[in-house]
């Protein structure tokens, strides 16, 4: 079997060079997209998230807007999400298909991100990580992963990244072709997909340190 390096390697030079063709091919799609998302709600188009990425770095993920702006005005005290008006009606489309991802192809460019690996994490998260959960940023974060193929948004954290570990330590080519596979048919579907958060679902990480508790 190849060497660990040699198929990360692989894996980083075909990511961006599929990522460049991908771009460069859908961009119809991404005009037409931003089209949609402007016509709804105006600008931005993008939507621009500061992410934590492969050893603690932080990266700004790229993806279309689908709620509209200051969504966060419509939670409620606790964070918690009431009905779906956070969501435009092209957002529900574009998160159905997930459509609202192809912008991530930027930061595949970029080298922030890889087509399948642990899904960036959020910054709010990591220090509420063990030291063995932060394992999981020891690879580029992915636009989907086997956490994504086994629960998605439904898994708790806990859980995600227990794929994300599982992921890390068995890496190889064919399994990130499997993944692939596995994605494709479930967004096919729309299987497991959360349109809003879920935190108090899903959330089952320890307090962070600087919260004192809380």
């Amino acid at each position: 079997m190849p060497s660990r390096r040699w198929q990360l390697a692989v894996k980083h030079a075909g990511d961006r060079v599929a990522a460049g063709v991908l771009l460069l091919l859908l961009s119809p799609a991404f005009a037409v997209i931003g089209l949609l998302v402007w016509l709804e709600d105006g600008r931005p188009i993008f939507f621009r998230q500061d992410r934590v990425g492969r050893y603690g770095r932080r990266f700004l993920i790229w993806k279309f807007r689908t709620m509209v702006v200051e969504a966060d005005r419509l939670l409620d005290k606790e964070g918690r999400v009431h009905g779906d008006g956070r969501i435009t009606r092209a957002g529900r489309f574009l998160r159905l298909t997930s459509l609202d991802e192809l912008p991530q192809l930027i930061n595949v460019i970029r080298g922030e991100m890889s087509f399948i690996g642990p899904r960036p994490g959020l910054k709010e998260h990591y220090d509420r990580y063990t030291a063995a959960q932060k394992r999981r940023y020891d690879m580029r974060p992915g636009v989907t992963g086997l956490a994504q193929v086994n629960g998605r948004n439904t898994l708790p954290w806990s859980r995600r990244i227990a794929y994300d570990l599982e992921y890390i330590d068995e890496f190889s080519l064919w399994q990130d072709v499997k993944i692939l596979a596995k994605t494709i048919a479930i967004v096919a579907t729309g299987k497991n997909l959360v349109l809003d958060r879920n935190p108090e679902l899903v959330d089952d990480l320890p307090p962070s340190r600087d919260s004192g508790g809380r």
